[in-house]
């Protein structure tokens, strides 16, 4: 049975490995070490001091296991995520252990902190996707609409308050 809960300050362990997994989430490709991965200032930005003022998240756990994540911060201008949209605009960041995906696990995380920014009054809330990533899917299931793109990737923006 899955499980959710809200993410605490002595989550960030578990938020590190998530962090690894939503950047490296390719099943072919190799996963750096959490140590490694986040010695990138702007990958690490997501995790940093985890727990600060805005900071919300849920875990997700299964058989007494951590299996996923999906948490929000807000960023500034002057060090904004890939996600950016503006300063009032929360960034998630999203994954499930690769053996975990599509069981289910990322709708019910998305589903709930969604509810928790509607809940806290939030308007809107972003994310950054890779274009090839399958999970883009999920996110315009979950009413993300694209509204900018980067490279690879592109920003997706839900307004939380909408019936899902």
């Amino acid at each position: 049975m899955l499980e959710l809960r809200a993410a605490a300050p002595d989550d960030l362990p578990l938020l590190r490995a998530m962090l690894v997994e939503a950047a490296f989430w390719r099943p072919a490709g190799a996963r750096p070490s959490p140590e490694l991965a986040l010695a990138e200032p702007q990958l690490a930005r997501y995790v940093e001091g985890w727990g600060r003022t805005g900071d919300f998240g849920v875990v997700a756990v299964q058989n007494a296991r951590q299996i996923g994540a999906v948490w929000s911060r807000y960023f500034t201008a002057e060090a904004p995520g890939y996600g950016f949209v503006d300063e009032t605009v929360p960034e998630l960041s999203v994954a499930v252990e690769a053996g975990r995906r599509g069981q289910g696990v990322g709708t019910a995380l998305l589903r709930e902190i969604l509810r928790q920014a509607c809940a806290r009054g939030i308007a809107r809330i972003s994310l950054s996707v890779e274009r090839d990533n399958p999970s883009v899917a999920l996110y315009e299931r979950l009413g993300f609409k694209r509204s900018g793109s980067v490279e690879d990737a592109c920003t997706m923006v839900a307004e939380p308050e909408r019936p899902l």
